[in-house]
């Protein structure tokens, strides 16, 4: 079992930037590909960045360039570096574990709230 706490949302200009982290229980978080995701306001949640335990990163195209998503297994904790914000970014921001040999987000945090204002 992952217990995962998200922290750094916020309101932020466009143009700005914000770190997202997202702290996990347990001892086999390096173990884990993480992955964080958001849901706007009427849309469904999307992907926005992964990380695997190899620490090989993934991006939705719309964040490629401006977001950008790290890990430091030491502390059990995963992040989103979200430069150049647009007011579309604005989402509940969830990050996400996905256990070794499962093809699934098993684990979910509780989101947190990033608005970026025009």
């Amino acid at each position: 079992q992952v217990q995962l706490v998200e922290s750094g949302g916020g309101l932020v200009q466009a143009g700005g930037s914000l770190r997202l982290s997202c702290a996990a229980s347990g001892r086999a978080f390096s173990t884990y590909a993480m992955g964080w995701f958001r849901q706007a306001p009427g849309k469904e949640r999307e992907f926005v960045a992964g990380i695997r335990r190899s620490f090989i990163t993934n991006y939705a195209d719309s964040v490629k360039g401006r977001f950008t998503v790290s890990r430091d297994n030491a502390k059990n904790t995963v992040y989103l570096q979200m430069n150049s914000l647009k007011p579309e970014d604005t989402a509940v921001y969830y990050c996400a574990a996905q256990p070794p040999g499962v093809n699934s987000y098993d684990y979910w945090g509780q989101g947190t709230q990033v608005i970026v204002s025009s």
